[in-house]
């Protein structure tokens, strides 16, 4: 399947640190610019080591940025401004000295200062030593900026430039232009299909200030949203209230009960799949008080009638015309996993179920690692341990091989 691939109009701010791989960088430019991309360069002390900005300069058409206080700039505030310019931020090569300063906000040169001040998406292609890429540090690094939804591409492995073999070899070029590509939308196998995915709690009032909830950090349907975006589609993310950025290019509906979350889904029907991650509360007071509930010294505590909330993936299931293609739930469980997400699956007549053990001692609610089991009619696929955002990209590409399997 075909599928456009121009970037006309789209503005790229790539920062280019201190790697080898930086040499990779000026044809980099060159295909971005190609795809009909505007390309604004900041390279850094260390970069300019590798490439010279007179080349970055000549090949992207513009000045090249690479001092914090400039004289040149408009009152000095060019990190600023470069950052809210750019539709997509790019860094390449993504060494681990900025991979760390990144982690931890450090913002001691333009490039790091303009990261910081970004309110952009941004795309990480690292590049580094294998023992470098492997140390717990720089991991603990990358899990904490794909925590926060950075992008990333790579790293490839292959001859390092230090003589070893292995991990940590910088995207080539190609897939560097196709990861951006991908984050437009401008290209694959879910273009053209609209998602809708909900993720998070909800909170079920009692009374003004206190509600009904879970612990879910909405953390993978978050992932899952990006990662549906990342493949082409056009997402809906309807989210409970979760402290987590927008995953980039998503249209965030935030609601705060059941009810709202449900009608809020069936409002963005129709759609060719949709994603049911979020912990929604089974149960809702019947009657929330318009006024606090008062303690009261040896009174007993208020008597609170639930009555169950509405079943969103259930709806779904059974939306008739308006029917997404593909329905997926999701059972959070603590025991007997398998045995109750088959049982869901034919009580909400859904078409997979993911099912996850979220005991305490699992870490998952709240935790950055995921352990899930693909529950379908005819088969159960266990994967691996493996971080939100991997389990996300391996669910979005599953579902994007069903969909491209039942059109043809």
């Amino acid at each position: 399947m075909d599928f456009p691939v121009s970037l006309t109009e789209r503005r790229i701010l790539l920062v280019i640190a201190g790697g080898i791989a930086a040499y990779k960088s000026l044809d980099l430019i060159r295909r971005l610019r190609e795809k009909g991309a505007a390309v604004r360069c900041v390279l850094t002390r260390g970069g300019a080591q590798f490439v010279t900005p007179l080349s970055v300069a000549a090949l992207c058409e513009d000045r090249v940025y690479d001092d914090l206080f400039s004289l040149t700039d408009d009152n000095g505030m060019s990190h600023i401004r470069l950052s809210r310019e750019a539709d997509l931020v790019v860094v390449a090569p993504a060494t681990a000295d900025l991979m760390a300063k990144m982690a931890v906000g450090l913002a001691d040169d333009l490039a790091s200062t303009v990261l910081l001040a970004s309110d952009k998406p941004i795309l990480l292609a690292p590049s580094m030593n294998l023992y470098m890429w492997k140390h717990s540090a720089t991991q603990a690094n990358l899990a904490t900026l794909e925590a926060r939804g950075l992008l990333r591409v790579g790293p490839g492995a292959g001859d390092l430039a230090c003589g070893e073999v292995g991990d940590g070899r910088m995207a080539e070029v190609p897939e560097i232009v196709a990861a951006v590509e991908r984050f437009f939308g401008a290209s694959g196998p879910l273009a053209g299909r609209k998602a809708l995915v909900t993720s998070g709690p909800t909170h079920e009032p009692i009374d003004p200030v206190r509600f009904i909830g879970n612990r879910s950090s909405g953390k993978q349907g978050h992932a899952i949203a990006g990662a549906l975006r990342r493949l082409g589609a056009e997402v809906t993310l309807v989210s409970g209230p979760v402290a987590l950025p927008d995953p980039a290019g998503v249209k965030v509906i935030r609601v705060e009960t059941a009810a709202e979350m449900l009608q809020a889904c069936l409002c963005a029907l129709p759609v060719d799949l949709a994603v049911c991650a979020a912990a929604v509360a089974d149960w809702r007071v019947a009657a929330p008080a318009a006024e606090k509930h008062k303690k009261v010294e040896g009174a007993p505590p208020p008597n609170l009638v639930l009555e169950a909330n509405p079943d969103i993936l259930a709806t779904l299931a059974a939306a008739g015309e308006r029917r997404p293609r593909l329905v997926i739930g999701f059972a959070a469980e603590t025991e007997r996993l398998i045995e109750h997400a088959r049982a869901k699956l034919g009580r909400k007549r859904c078409d997979l179920i993911l099912a996850n053990d979220v005991s305490p001692a699992t870490g998952t609610f709240g935790g950055d690692a995921n352990t899930v089991h693909l529950v379908a009619p005819d088969q159960v696929q266990s994967w691996p341990p493996m971080s939100k955002v991997e389990v996300a990209e391996r669910l979005a590409a599953f579902l994007a091989e069903r969909l491209s399997a039942g059109a043809e």
